[in-house]
This record gives C-alpha cells, sequence and structure tokens, in this order.
C-alpha cells in the first residue's frame, strides 16, 4: 500500500461524467494529497513536492472506483451451490439452510475472498448486507476498501435483533480510518413485520443513520403483500417510517407506478442488480421510470450465489442491455446515462454523493486505471463505449482508494490471495453441508 504523501497519475485520459453526458478528458495530470484528489490538470500542469509517487498514466483511462449498492460479499462461501431454481427453493432449500452453518471467523475469509475478487475487478466501495459484521469490518480494514456494512437481522428476533443492528451501527461507524459506513440491516417487509420495522426505523432516527433493506423484489411478493396487508412493501415501509431515513432499496423489481411516486418524495435509492434478475427470473427494476421520477438508481452485483461473480462492470453492460430489450429501442439508456448510474448515481445511492463517483478537486481519491489496450477494446474511437460494452474486470491495471495504491498492475498489495482460497477451501466441507430443516427463514412463495 502506498505511503507516500502524495500521489501523482501522469498523462492519463480522465472520466468526466455530467448530467447523463460521458466524455474523456485526455492527457490529464491526477493529483492526490492525502486521501482526497487535490488537482486534474492538463498534462504538465500539476506542480508537486518532493515526496511524491508517480504513476505513469499513458494508455490508462481513469475512472472512479466502482461502487457495489449491494451485495452478500461473504456469500462468496456458497459460490455455485444453488443453481437452476425457483426463487423460494433458492432460499428454502439451499442458501438458508447453507447460512446455518456459517461461524464468524467464515464471515471473515468469505469478505476477504470477495473483497480481492472486487479489487481486481475495479470495485473500490462496497454496501455489504450481511451477519457477523465486525468480522466483515476487519477484513475491510485489511483490505483497504471502503464500505457501508450492515448487519442483517430478521423480525423474528425481536428487540434483540434490533438492538444488534443498531449496536453494530453505533460501534463501527467511522472505523477503518473512517472508510467504513455504517447503516442498520433489516432483512425485508416480509421478514419484518411493522413493529419490527417501526423500531428500527426509531432507532435509524436516534443514531441518525441509513437504513439497507430488500424491498419489492419480485411482482409475486407485491402481490403477496397486497393480499396480506392491503398494501406494497414499499407503502409498509414508507408507513412504519423507514423511508423516512436515508434508504437503499435493494432490487425493486416489483414496485408499482404508485411506489415510484412515493419513492421520489423520500431519501431513498435502488440497488439495480441485473444478472441476479436474469438468472431468477425474477423480473427487473424499472430503470428509466425511477430515474425519470428522480429516483437515482446505483448498480450492485447482489451476493455471489445469485450472480455467481462481483463484477461491477458486467452488471454495468447488463443493465444497459437489458433496458433496451425490454424498452424495444436500443437508444434507451444511452452510454452516458449507463456510465453516470455507475458513478454519479451510485455515489448517490451508497450515501456519499459529494465524496464518490467524480474525478474532480476535493472528491475522495477513490480511482482506478483501466488499459483499453487488448484487441477486445480497438479500435478505441469512443472509450466511454468501451467501457460499458468491451472492457474486462481484468482491463483493471490499477486501484487506488482513500489514497493508498491497493493494486498496481494487477498485483494486490493488501490481500494474500493464496492464503485466502487456502482458509475458505479448508471449511467447505462443512458450509457446504445442507440440512433443509435448519433453516434459519422460511420464504412463502
Amino acid at each position: 500500500m502506498s505511503r507516500m504523501d502524495e500521489l501523482l497519475i501522469r498523462g492519463v485520459g480522465v472520466l468526466w461524467c455530467v448530467s447523463d453526458e460521458c466524455r474523456v478528458l485526455r492527457d490529464q495530470d491526477i493529483l492526490v494529497t492525502g486521501n482526497r484528489i487535490a488537482a486534474v490538470e492538463p498534462a504538465g500542469g500539476v506542480t508537486v513536492g518532493e515526496n511524491v509517487e508517480v504513476i505513469p498514466g499513458a494508455g490508462m483511462l481513469a475512472m472512479p472506483g466502482l461502487i457495489n449498492t449491494h451485495a452478500h460479499v461473504p456469500m462468496s462461501l456458497f459460490r455455485g451451490l444453488a443453481e437452476d431454481v425457483d426463487i423460494a427453493t433458492w432460499f428454502n432449500e439451499y442458501i438458508w439452510p447453507l447460512e446455518s452453518n456459517l461461524k464468524a471467523d467464515d464471515v471473515y475469509w468469505g469478505m476477504q475472498l470477495g473483497l480481492a475478487e472486487m479489487i481486481e475487478a475495479g470495485v473500490t466501495s462496497v454496501a455489504d448486507h450481511y451477519f457477523h459484521m465486525d468480522r466483515a469490518a476487519e477484513a475491510v480494514e485489511r483490505a483497504g476498501t471502503r464500505a457501508s456494512l450492515g448487519w442483517t437481522v430478521f423480525g423474528d428476533q425481536g428487540a434483540a435483533g434490533v438492538k444488534r443492528t443498531a449496536s453494530f451501527a453505533e460501534e463501527y461507524d467511522g472505523a477503518a480510518g473512517g472508510r467504513i459506513t455504517t447503516w442498520l440491516a433489516p432483512h425485508a417487509p416480509y421478514t419484518c413485520d411493522d413493529d419490527f420495522l417501526a423500531a428500527v426505523a426509531g432507532e435509524a432516527e436516534r443514531l441518525d443513520t441509513g437504513i439497507h433493506i430488500h424491498a419489492a423484489e419480485t411482482a409475486e411478493q407485491v402481490l403477496a403483500s397486497l393480499e396480506a396487508h392491503g398494501k406494497t412493501p414499499i407503502q409498509v415501509l414508507a408507513d412504519t417510517g423507514v423511508l423516512d431515513r436515508p434508504t437503499i432499496l435493494a432490487h425493486c423489481c416489483g414496485v408499482t407506478v404508485e411506489d415510484i411516486e412515493l419513492m421520489a418524495q423520500r431519501p431513498c435509492g435502488v440497488a439495480h442488480a441485473p444478472k441476479t434478475y436474469l438468472k431468477l427470473a425474477a423480473g427487473s427494476a424499472p430503470v428509466i421510470a425511477l430515474r425519470q421520477a428522480g429516483v437515482p438508481v446505483g448498480l450492485a452485483t447482489d451476493g455471489p450465489v445469485s450472480n455467481n461473480t462481483l463484477d461491477v462492470l458486467e452488471s454495468l453492460r447488463l443493465m444497459a442491455m437489458v433496458a433496451k430489450h425490454e424498452s424495444g429501442d436500443p437508444r434507451t439508456l444511452t452510454v452516458g446515462q449507463a456510465l453516470t448510474i455507475a458513478t454519479r448515481e451510485s455515489a448517490r445511492v451508497f450515501g456519499l454523493p459529494d465524496d464518490l463517483g467524480h474525478l474532480a478537486v476535493g472528491f475522495l481519491a477513490d480511482l482506478i486505471l483501466v488499459d483499453l489496450s487488448g484487441p477486445h477494446n480497438q479500435p478505441i474511437h469512443d472509450p466511454a463505449a468501451n467501457l460499458v460494452y468491451s472492457a474486462r474486470a481484468s482491463d483493471v491495471q490499477t486501484v487506488i482508494c482513500n489514497g493508498k495504491v491497493l493494486m498496481r498492475n494487477r498485483e494486490l498489495l493488501t490481500l494474500d490471495k493464496t492464503e485466502i482460497i487456502a482458509r475458505v477451501g479448508e471449511g467447505m466441507e462443512r458450509l457446504s453441508e445442507r440440512v433443509p430443516e435448519s433453516r434459519i427463514q422460511h420464504y412463502r412463495s
């Protein structure tokens, strides 16, 4: 990890997105002082001190570090164990039985595995929603990345569950030198009753923090909620006070027109994970309608069991193509709009719109260098289009978070992949045992 006072990236192309229009500023110098961007100027225009590390940027494209606005990173432990099943079976026969095997140490190593994958794919920030999050926080501190962490709780845990998610949020907010922020993390309206959700909202108000929750994941969930409560899940969250707080709403594939109008009046954003929806045949979030109403949309992968990767560039490409396919109009979701979602809008959903998602003076120095020299990117007529439609995770060469170099020329500097993979492998026999009767929750289809 770089420990110089200043960092200068010399002669690099810079992705610049404003109001859904993205262009590349060619041959720029980026100066990082401490953990923030101090200057972005035409090459040769930046004055630096003696104690500066220089990274050659020629032939590279600098863009904001990618932000994964909703994931369950330690579920990398279960990658490949729940394939070709419907959602109810996925939960009841696979995921929730498998998660009954989890120990705190598993989460620590599973989190490191996912963080290593994400660093290699240019992801510098993740909003994670899982268990044993104190150990996940340890992994984030070791990796050098940024994270918004929430300890998942269910309604049947009662007051103890509310206390669990709130205590973690209170203790760990600002950890890892400020790289960790925290949110409260009730699972979903269908696993948390109204009293529980109201209690969580009350704790979020007390702590002045936000809430990260799954909501309206499918149209079937919305119909079930209407039948049981006479309200959609989004209306439940509004009525219980959850949406009075800044809220990350994961998925929202089943939201109604009325829901979108309600969401537009509240401080919430949607975490959009298109690969999960395609794989589980879950529908898709109405990205265009949400954005037209003013509801921010951020890119997400969801967990590595429903997605199988933590590759945000893959989510970016799928989001754009699914939007075009569903609308029947290839003009839908332009390259500029897609990249704006991947950068500035994801930063809004993540809760740091003035700090992340833009390479400008005063923003946090979370950025990546992408090599577009490979044959799959040639010829380069439009670098922005390359990022959306042809760039690969393996094109990411250098990753910087909070002003520190985490990967240089594809070499991880903070995590030991060999050790991580070995430690994860040690627990696989125990972790992959699936006993449906031991599941931690039940999904009602």
